[in-house]
């Protein structure tokens, strides 16, 4: 009897809710598709410079594609949605 009473009150707990790891997989997207924008623009030859590796895409847009999805990270770890 006290067995059953006790596996009635003990619930799962978790740390977050459901819309705080549907924001963490956002962040997590736009994490990696900033590091994915960020790849390649390498040369096969060591001896051949190719300038492709600073256009505004691998300089401005993927780190800042980084960043936001940090933020979006610490938005979704701080946020409580249990109103």
């Amino acid at each position: 009897m006290g067995e059953q009473k006790r596996k009635e009150t003990t619930k799962k707990n978790f740390i977050f809710e459901r819309q705080n790891y549907k924001w963490m997989f956002i962040g997590l997207g736009f994490i990696a598709l900033g590091f994915i924008l960020m790849a390649g623009g390498g040369s096969d030859d060591p001896n051949v410079f190719n300038p492709e590796i600073f256009n505004s895409q691998r300089i401005r847009v993927a780190p800042t594609l980084i960043l936001i999805g940090f933020g979006i990270q610490i938005y979704a770890i701080l946020k409580n949605f249990k109103k």
